[in-house]
């Protein structure tokens, strides 16, 4: 059994905190993802093995029993019990610390347990559920504004899922049975898919609510009218009071982000109005401002 150095793979020392080894993660798995490699057989193996060292050390009991018992960890348990049924030839109990015990050792005892010698004792195969596999989905705002479904490609197999408006940045979903092959009928693994939304460049979204700055001409500031702006929804046109100020906020309620699985229900939009200030005047227009300057 080969020994696989979970922080080497994902090149972070062993004192690595949990963010330290997520953004590791998703900076490995952009680069050797099969989407952007698709006929790159190395880049899917090194794919799959990013996939596995994140799923055991960015879950903390997983990470715990790896940094005690090596490659074997997912046995540990079993180990225990088998090392402590284990006696000598004489019948006094076998004492050894495993913590000071040497790779190989351990992995001739394990493999004397678990491997070929078990399947010929006990008639079968140890079965092994699937590896957990880690995906990102990458979407603008615009996109999670609606319910809308998305095909993503994972290992050459396309999987169609559903996109609810309203969802978050970083959200992450679980869909059961699309990770790893299970072996000698083992359930397969699942897949964890996390939404990246990408920020936009007119709204910023704060939780369901959205905000904008909206540049307003300064006669339309002065006078009072209209302003039509574009939103995820459509155009929408705005009511200016006269005599509106640079700096002023307005709140329009239930013209924000969806609620997240909760249909008809949205938060609210604010705007920051942005007064511009007119430029290439002629001569008769500045004189107009003079005039209005000394009345």
């Amino acid at each position: 059994m080969t020994y696989i150095d979970y922080y080497e793979v994902l090149g972070v020392p062993k004192t690595a905190t949990q963010d330290e080894i997520k953004n590791a993660f998703r900076k490995l798995a952009r680069k050797h993802h099969p989407d952007l490699n698709p006929n790159d057989k190395e880049a899917k193996a090194k794919f799959q093995r990013i996939n596995e060292a994140n799923e055991v050390l960015s879950d903390p009991d997983k990470r715990k029993k790896y940094d005690k018992h090596g490659k074997d960890w997912q046995h540990a348990e079993e180990f225990e019990k088998a090392r402590k049924s284990q006696q000598r030839p004489s019948g006094s109990w076998q004492q050894r610390s495993f913590d000071g015990a040497e790779e190989d050792d351990f992995s001739d005892f394990f493999e004397s347990l678990f491997g070929g010698g078990a399947s010929s004792r006990r008639g079968g195969r140890t079965k092994a559920k699937g590896q957990d596999w880690n995906a990102e989905l990458k979407l603008t705002l615009e996109q999670v504004y609606t319910t809308h479904p998305q095909t993503i490609t994972i290992d050459g197999k396309n999987i169609r899922i559903t996109i609810p408006a309203g969802t978050e940045n970083e959200q992450r979903i679980r869909l059961k049975g699309h990770g790893g092959k299970g072996t000698n009928g083992a359930p397969d693994g699942d897949l964890y898919i996390t939404f990246i939304i990408a920020d936009d460049p007119v709204f910023k979204r704060k939780g369901n609510d959205l905000y904008a700055t909206v540049d307003l001409d300064l006669y339309t500031a002065v006078l009072g009218g209209e302003k039509t702006i574009d939103t995820f929804s459509g155009k929408l046109k705005l009511k200016v009071n006269p005599e509106t100020q640079n700096g002023t906020k307005i709140r329009l309620k239930g013209k924000g982000f969806p609620v997240y699985k909760k249909e008809g229900h949205f938060g609210d939009l604010y705007i920051t109005y942005n007064i511009q200030i007119p430029t290439n005047l002629d001569e008769k227009k500045k004189e107009l401002f003079k005039q209005l300057s000394k009345m």
